[in-house]
């Protein structure tokens, strides 16, 4: 397995640093945190894994990655500078542009000065007779910081499948969120499969879109699925100088209609119900969702489509018969369409032409459930009832989702207590912003918080914002430790359990519940905030509000 993970030295000795604020990430949240932070006579830092900026823009150089979010909705709405000079190329960008876009926000606000990159934190230890953290790095550095900030994402620790073998494979293999980086540019040295043989593991909205393009080139390509995932068409397109305008004017009516959506992206549910109208007009308004770009489909549907089983089988049946008539082969076409979950009850990957990839000669479905994998050989991999000879194998296996990123941080509390012990039968959070018996640490875009299910530069902001306010008043007050109350956290870890179990999302294996089939000991349970993105700022404004009730300072 060909790792890309950065390999450099850091670019700064890591010995014995202290700052006030240390920051984990240079992603979209760690970026802007540390642009904040800059306005308060604080001494800050950023550590980051990667060579450069960018996060999940960085990490994931798979042919085919792009936003599922509308390019002028996703883009930083803080900075007026760049919302004015910035042009977005297609409707929904492709990976390179957005790390090009993520570059470009760095240069222009100098941000790299703040930044260690090449740097992966080991360990985070609470040192509560000095009330700071000490960190180590896997370079045998250290750092310690007052307060330490979490901005790991929600998407950012890779997995890898359970399936012996893995290393015996003598060809290329890649994990997608590990792909090959182009040194001297944005994307990737490796785009062309010409006369190769490939098999790709996954069907998630990764594996629709490396799929969709190694297909196009490959002399063979072998989709390995395990979990069909209901997927609707992305329909991007370029953007024209007159449409690149009319973006531009329209930024403040853009991000305001964000602001006020479930989801914080430009589609919101329509306020009929999905029974109260008839079977004519009820369908009639699925075709248009269905053939409009992005998310209206999944998010812009009728308002008990995620809430009510009626309401979502109409759009599930919908659903399965477009993919029905999109591929030619009736068994191929079963083998694709969920038969576990309804529609939108799982992240909905957007696509072009992934149905389509399926009535081409050189593209076979391998449906693992009926023949499963049992090992991956020097040559390729080996089923149940067939051996497949490949030239690359494509690991499209996702990521252990939400905490995974934290879990693999070896990350100690109040009497040495480990976050993972704690997070034993699932996470337990107050805000998704902090944690009872881990003071002075937050967790940005972490479990139980509403940017992790959202259009997320949008709610990125509204956490860093939260909690720029937050460092405020504990400068002004001189608070020198801040932890949550045991019996807040509680409240709000069932307030998201039961804003879950008011959706019908706890009916799907997902990562939003939690579930990785390839972390088979990770407790399940819901990660997210199901609630909505203006109730979550409600409910943060208001502990705010209220001179951030539910958390004890000293």
């Amino acid at each position: 397995m060909a790792s890309q993970q950065g390999s450099g030295s850091a670019e700064h000795s890591t010995a014995g640093n202290y700052h006030d604020v240390i920051i984990i990430g240079a992603g979209i949240c760690g970026m802007y945190m540390s642009y904040r932070l800059r306005e308060l006579d604080l001494t800050h830092h950023v550590y980051e894994a990667g060579s450069g900026v960018g996060g999940t823009w960085y990490w994931n150089r798979y042919p085919g990655c792009r936003f599922d979010s509308e390019s002028y909705s996703y883009g930083y709405s803080v900075f007026p500078d760049v919302l004015e000079e910035w042009t977005w190329k297609e409707q929904f960008s492709p990976q390179p542009e957005t790390l090009e876009y993520l570059n470009f926000v760095a240069d222009k606000h100098d941000l790299r000065r703040d930044i260690t990159f090449n740097t992966r934190l080991k360990a985070a230890a609470y040192d509560e007779s000095n009330n700071e953290w000490q960190l180590t790095f896997e370079d045998g550095g250290t750092a310690r910081c007052h307060y330490l900030i979490s901005a790991t994402g929600p998407l950012s620790a890779p997995q890898m499948p359970k399936i012996p073998g893995v290393d015996d494979f003598k060809g290329e293999a890649y994990h997608t969120a590990l792909w090959p980086r182009d040194p001297n540019g944005f994307g990737s040295p490796v785009k062309d499969f010409t006369g190769k043989r490939v098999g790709v593991i996954g069907t998630g909205a990764t594996g629709v879109q490396v799929i969709q393009e190694v297909s196009k080139t490959a002399d063979q390509l072998y989709v390995f699925q395990r979990t069909p995932n209901w997927c609707a068409p992305l329909l991007n397109s370029k953007v024209d100088d007159a449409t690149a305008a009319k973006m531009k004017a329209s930024y403040p009516e853009i991000f305001d209609k964000c602001r006020k959506s479930f989801g914080s992206f430009i589609h919101d549910f329509d306020p009929r119900s999905a029974l109260e109208v008839s079977d004519e007009e009820r369908n009639a308004f699925y075709e248009h969702l269905y053939n409009e770009p992005g998310f209206g489909i999944w998010l812009g549907s009728f308002r008990d489509t995620l809430t009510d089983p009626k309401a979502n089988a109409y759009l599930t049946e919908f659903i399965a018969n477009k993919i029905r008539q999109r591929v030619k082969d009736p068994a191929v076409a079963e083998k694709l369409i969920p038969k576990d979950h309804g529609f939108g009850t799982r992240r909905v990957p957007l696509e072009t032409n992934y149905y389509e990839c399926y009535n081409q000669p050189n593209v076979e479905l391998v449906d693992v459930r009926e023949d499963p994998i049992e090992r991956i050989t020097a040559t390729g991999i080996k089923t149940a009832a067939a051996e497949y000879e490949l030239d690359m194998i494509i690991y499209a296996t996702g990521f252990d989702a939400v905490t995974g990123a934290l879990h693999r941080i070896d990350i100690s509390g109040v009497g040495e207590q480990k976050l993972r012990d704690k997070w034993r039968d699932g996470p337990r959070t107050f805000l998704g912003m902090q944690i009872a018996g881990f003071p002075n640490l937050f967790t940005l875009v972490g479990p139980h918080n509403g940017a992790a299910f959202c259009n997320i530069p949008r709610c990125i902001e509204q956490n860093v914002d939260w909690m720029f306010g937050l460092m405020k008043h504990l400068h002004d007050k001189h608070v020198q430790r801040i932890e949550p109350e045991v019996a807040a956290e509680d409240a709000w870890t069932e307030h998201v359990n039961e804003t879950a179990a008011a959706t019908l999302f706890p009916t799907a294996k997902s990562w939003i519940m939690g579930i990785n089939e390839n972390v088979p000991d990770k407790v399940t349970g819901f990660v997210a905030y199901a609630g909505g993105f203006p109730t979550y700022r409600a409910k943060c404004d208001e502990v705010a509000d209220h001179d951030y009730a539910g958390f004890n300072m000293r």
